[in-house]
């Protein structure tokens, strides 16, 4: 039996057998140092990055504390964005398949505060939410907060960065002085150990290596000139052709400019920023997972819990101020031991960033400048699909397999060209494959999905 064995913990049987259906087999770095701590009830500081599986550090020990005949809540987490609540949700969900009845209640803002109301009245045993929204439900005593046990801060220093501080000191003091408190960071600036020292109980420190190996993310730098920088990345596109690329800037306004290039230049760009209205960032963030936009422009904290599978590259239109978001940043290319590519532009201006970055990392970074990669003249290829927006979804009892039926079934378009299905509250996308995009929405428009009509549109 391998010492990083789920086994090796005290997990009952019946969840040992429940991981091993969801393929977990062996502990993460992180989970292999937090899960023992966490499950002993100690108070924990981890720094830890996306990715690394810090749902199932603190969620396994969260499922093992809980009353299911007790439908107060009994565990909060916080987090800073919507998607990454979600995200931990559906995570935690999956974790708890082996208890039967565990509640888990996801608030967050963007949408109605009625049927969250509604959730909350019928019990939760596990409460996932962003902060101003949980500041709403405590507001309008629509949640209580006086069982909670367990209380877990998922990435703490980004809801930091985003202003969250009074907010998350109200919460915390709605729940009991005598809970654990579980603190995940990706960085650890002054202000974490700052909040652990104010709402931590003697916290143990887990730091797992954040570095990334160069045997996975091959980093890249370029310099040239501020004016030219735009060019540069359109070279940078042509020349790597990825099939994916997360472009970060340091400003929604740069967020914005970049975009607007990269689509005059026949590059299918989006842009993912704090001012975008939920459902203009839900759209964007399900065509980029579904593959019918290539490039993703996007601020750090807007691209926070942005989490996608096999992200070709990422690219630092401009080179972030601290060190360990840079580190952060590549952190989502060539995961799960895949290949990835980090490139980077910096003007001169920026060079000092540079070597801010080659301390951080322990070495010296080389660079070039952005004319010795030849010109390719080729554009980057159009997205292999195209997605389609379906108005009706969970609430309208709409499931992937009801939408898949209709395409392949009286669409008579073939499973194989059928790709990704994402159905929300009152929304459902599907992506298809290009060449078929237009039969497919003709279908849909003209068919029934589940025998009822709904409104359907190319995104």
């Amino acid at each position: 039996m391998s010492e990083l064995s789920f086994s090796t913990l005290p997990l009952p049987p019946s969840q040992l057998e429940n991981l091993e259906g969801l393929g977990y087999i062996n502990m993460t770095a992180i989970q292999a140092e937090a899960l023992p701590l966490a499950l002993a009830g100690k108070d924990l500081i981890a720094q830890a990055k996306t990715g690394s599986g810090k749902t199932a550090a603190f969620g396994l020990s969260l499922l093992c504390k809980l009353n299911p005949r007790d439908f107060g809540t009994q565990a909060l987490i916080l987090c800073p964005t919507r998607e990454l609540a979600t995200q931990v949700a559906v995570e935690i969900r999956r974790l708890a398949r082996y208890q039967q009845n565990i509640k888990v209640v996801t608030l967050t803002g963007g949408q109605s505060i009625g049927p969250q109301i509604g959730s909350l009245e019928h019990g939760a045993h596990i409460v996932v939410g962003t902060p101003g929204r949980l500041k709403d439900h405590l507001r309008k005593k629509t949640l209580d907060l006086s069982r909670v046990s367990t209380l877990v801060l998922d990435e703490a220093d980004r809801m930091l960065e985003m202003g969250f501080i009074d907010d998350i000191e109200a919460i915390i003091g709605e729940t009991p002085n005598d809970r654990q408190t579980l603190l995940f960071s990706a960085t650890y600036p002054d202000d974490i150990q700052s909040l652990s020292a104010r709402f931590q109980n003697k916290p143990e420190q887990v730091f797992v290596e954040t570095l990334h190996s160069d045997q996975h993310i091959a980093q890249q730098f370029y310099i040239c000139q501020k004016s030219a920088k735009l060019d540069a990345l359109v070279k940078l596109l042509q020349h790597f052709k990825p099939e994916s690329a997360v472009v970060f800037c340091n400003t929604k306004a740069f967020v914005r400019d970049v975009c607007a290039y990269l689509s005059d230049h026949g590059i299918a760009a989006a842009a993912l920023h704090g001012d975008l209205e939920q459902r203009d960032r839900d759209q964007v963030l399900v065509q980029f997972k579904q593959r019918s936009c290539s490039v993703l422009v996007a601020t750090d904290v807007a691209a926070r819990g942005l989490d996608i599978d096999d992200l070709s590259a990422v690219i630092n239109y401009e080179l972030p101020r601290n060190a360990d978001v840079y580190v952060h940043r590549i952190g989502r290319t060539g995961r799960a031991g895949k290949q990835g590519l980090a490139l980077t532009l910096f003007a001169d201006s920026e060079r000092y960033k540079l070597n801010s970055i080659g301390d951080y990392l322990k070495r010296e970074l080389e660079f070039e400048a952005i004319e010795v990669l030849p010109v390719s003249g080729e554009s980057l290829p159009a997205p292999a699909f195209v997605t389609l927006c379906i108005s009706g979804g969970r609430k309208q009892k709409v499931r992937p397999g009801d939408i898949l039926g209709a395409l392949t079934g009286e669409a008579g378009i073939d499973g194989k060209a059928v790709g990704k299905i994402d159905v929300m509250d009152y929304v459902a996308y599907v992506a298809v494959e290009r060449n078929v995009a237009d039969r497919a929405l003709g279908r849909l428009i003209n068919g029934k999905i589940k025998g009822r009509k709904f409104k359907v549109r190319k995104l």
